[in-house]
C-alpha cells in the first residue's frame, strides 16, 4: 500500500514537474515572441519614418549646425561629467563623516539638489546669480557656465548618493583589519574602504551620467546652443520636425551607448570576484 502511494506520489510530482517546464517553456517562448514583435514594430516604425518624413537635402543643409551643438554638447558632458564625479566623492565622503556637522551639511546638500528639479536650479544660476550681483554682471556668455555649475551640482549630489551606499555597503570588519594594520583613517579609506565603494557604487554613478548627458537638452530654456536648441530653430524655420528629430536622436544615441558600454566594461573589470578581472 505505502509503495502505491510512494509510485502515485512520484508520478504526480513528474507530471507536476512536466506541467512546470512546460510552462516556463511557453512563457519563455512568448517572452521572446512578444520581444520580437516589439522590435519589429519600432524598427517599422523609424523606417517609414526615415522613407516618408526625413529630408535628405535638409539634413545635409542644417547638419553643420548640428555638428557644431553636438561638440558643445560634448563639451558640457567632459566637463560636467568629471567635476560631478569628483565633487560627488567629496559629498559621499561627507555624507559617512562622524563629525555630524560635516554629515549634516552634505546630507542639506543632498536633499536640496535631489528635491528640487534641474530647471529650477538652472533658473537659479542663470537668473538669480546676476540679479544678486552688486553692479553690472561680469560674465556676458553665461550660458555656457551654466550648464556646468548646474550639472554639476545637481549630479554631484546623486554621485555623492551612490559613494555613501557603496562605502556602507563595505563590511566594517575592513575598516576594522586596516587599522589593525597601523593604517590611519584617512589610509584605511584611501587604500581599503574606497576601491570597495567605488566597486559596489559604480553602476550608480555610471547610470547617472548617462542621465546628465540627456540633462543637458534642458539648456534649451536659457538658450545654450545645444542640440535640441538646434531642432528647434529648424523646425520653426521649415516646419519639419522629423529631420531633425533624427539627426538628434542619432547624436544622443551616439554618446550615451558607448558611454554605457565603458561603465559595462569598468564593471567587469572591476569585478575582482568574477571572470572579468
Amino acid at each position: 500500500m505505502a509503495d502505491s502511494y510512494s509510485g502515485a506520489s512520484s508520478e504526480t510530482d513528474a507530471s507536476r514537474d512536466r506541467n512546470t517546464v512546460l510552462n516556463d517553456e511557453t512563457l519563455k517562448y512568448l517572452g521572446a515572441s512578444l520581444s520580437a514583435l516589439f522590435a519589429l514594430g519600432i524598427l517599422g516604425l523609424v523606417a517609414y519614418i526615415i522613407a516618408t518624413q526625413v529630408s535628405f537635402e535638409l539634413m545635409q543643409t542644417v547638419l553643420p549646425q548640428f555638428v557644431d551643438a553636438y561638440i558643445l554638447v560634448l563639451k558640457v558632458v567632459v566637463l560636467g561629467s568629471i567635476l560631478s564625479v569628483s565633487a560627488g566623492i567629496f559629498v559621499g565622503l561627507a555624507r559617512v563623516s562622524k563629525t555630524s556637522l560635516t554629515s549634516g551639511i552634505a546630507q542639506s546638500y543632498i536633499q536640496f539638489f535631489r528635491g528640487t528639479p534641474l530647471l529650477f536650479q538652472i533658473f537659479v544660476i542663470y537668473f538669480g546669480i546676476p540679479a544678486l550681483w552688486p553692479g553690472t554682471f561680469p560674465i556676458q556668455d553665461w550660458e555656457f557656465p551654466t550648464a556646468i555649475i548646474a550639472l554639476t551640482l545637481n549630479h554631484a549630489a546623486y554621485v555623492g548618493e551612490a559613494v555613501r551606499g557603496g562605502i556602507n555597503s563595505v563590511p566594517e570588519g575592513q575598516m576594522e583589519a586596516a587599522r589593525s594594520l597601523g593604517m590611519s583613517y584617512i589610509q584605511s579609506m584611501r587604500e581599503v574602504i574606497l576601491p570597495q565603494a567605488w566597486r559596489n557604487a559604480l553602476a550608480a554613478i555610471g547610470n547617472d551620467q548617462v542621465i546628465l548627458v540627456k540633462d543637458t537638452s534642458l539648456m534649451t530654456v536659457i538658450a545654450l546652443p545645444e542640440l535640441i536648441q538646434q531642432f528647434r530653430d529648424v523646425n520653426s524655420a521649415v516646419f519639419d520636425p522629423w529631420t531633425p528629430l533624427v539627426i538628434v536622436a542619432i547624436a544622443y544615441l551616439s554618446i550615451t551607448i558607448p558611454l554605457g558600454k565603458l561603465v559595462d566594461h569598468l564593471e567587469n573589470r572591476s569585478d575582482w570576484g568574477g571572470d572579468g578581472h
